[in-house]
C-alpha cells in the first residue's frame, strides 16, 4: 500500500490497484523530507520566494544578474527550476471568516459577514485569481540508479517502473548514506539561492505529500483533504490479510 492511499484512503479493487496513477510514477516513497524513486535515487524540493525584477533599480537588477549567474556557475550537478501556476485557494480563510460570522451575537453584523465570505468566495472563481509558486528540485541518483540505456524495455520501464521488495531493500540499506550527499546540494542551493535575495525552504515529508497529491488529483484536492502523516499508523499487508 502506498503512502498517498494512506492518507487519502478509497476503495478500489484488485484491477483498479494494478491501474492506479501511483503504478506508473517513478516514486517508490516519500520519508525523511525527500522523495525516494523507485531505483533509489533521491530528490529534495525547495520552496522560494520571488522578486518582481521590474521594480528593482539598475543597479539592484545588475546585482541579482550577477549573483545568479555565480549560482548557476557554482553548480556542480543540475537542478529542475518549477514554476507551478494553480487556482487561488481560499477555503481556509473562507472557513475563517464563516466561523468568526458564528460568533457575532448582532444579526445584522453576523449577517453581513456571512455576504462578505459568499462575495469573496465568488471573486475569487469567476475572476479565475491564479498564484504562482516557485521550486528547485535537488537530485542525486547513486552509481546504480544511473542508466544509459535508449532500448525499446528501457523505455516502456521508464513509462511504468516496477517496484520490487529487493529494490525497497536496497533503498533502505542506502538511504542514510545518499540523503548525507544530497543534504549537501541542498544546503549549496539554499545558500546560492539566498546570496540571489531569494527566501528558501525545503518542503518537509508533509509538505511534499500534499505538493504531489494535488498535482495528480487536482479536482478532488479541495474537497478530499490529507491527513497529517505525523498521525497516520501504516499498515502492512501481512497485518491486512489477518
Amino acid at each position: 500500500m502506498g503512502i498517498l492511499d494512506t492518507i487519502a484512503p478509497g476503495k478500489k479493487n484488485r484491477s483498479q490497484e494494478m491501474t492506479s496513477t501511483q503504478a506508473h510514477l517513478r516514486i517508490g516513497e516519500i520519508r525523511d523530507d525527500v522523495v525516494v524513486l523507485k531505483n533509489g535515487g533521491m530528490r529534495a524540493v525547495i520552496k522560494t520566494s520571488s522578486i518582481n525584477f521590474n521594480l528593482k533599480s539598475e543597479e539592484e537588477q545588475q546585482a541579482i544578474i550577477y549573483s545568479y549567474q555565480a549560482f548557476l556557475n557554482s553548480l556542480e550537478f543540475p537542478v529542475q527550476i518549477l514554476v507551478r501556476s494553480k487556482k487561488l485557494n481560499i477555503d481556509d480563510y473562507i472557513d475563517q471568516v464563516k466561523k468568526l460570522g458564528e460568533k457575532q451575537e448582532n444579526s445584522l453584523l453576523q449577517e453581513q459577514t456571512y455576504e462578505y465570505a459568499d462575495y469573496i468566495k465568488r471573486l475569487v472563481e469567476y475572476a479565475d485569481i491564479m498564484e504562482k509558486s516557485f521550486y528547485v528540485v535537488i537530485p542525486y541518483d547513486p552509481s546504480r540508479a544511473v542508466k544509459s540505456g535508449l532500448g525499446i524495455q528501457d523505455f516502456f520501464q521508464r513509462l511504468s517502473p516496477k517496484d520490487t521488495v529487493t529494490e525497497a531493500k536496497k533503498r533502505y540499506g542506502e538511504f542514510d548514506q545518499v540523503k548525507k550527499t544530497l543534504s549537501q546540494r541542498i544546503n549549496t542551493v539554499s545558500a546560492g539561492l539566498q546570496n540571489c535575495g531569494l527566501q528558501t525552504e525545503a518542503l518537509a515529508t508533509q509538505e511534499l505529500i500534499e505538493l504531489f497529491y494535488e498535482s495528480y488529483n487536482p479536482k478532488i484536492y479541495r474537497t478530499a483533504k490529507l491527513q497529517d502523516v505525523a498521525d497516520i499508523t501504516i499498515k502492512t499487508d501481512e497485518k491486512e490479510e489477518k
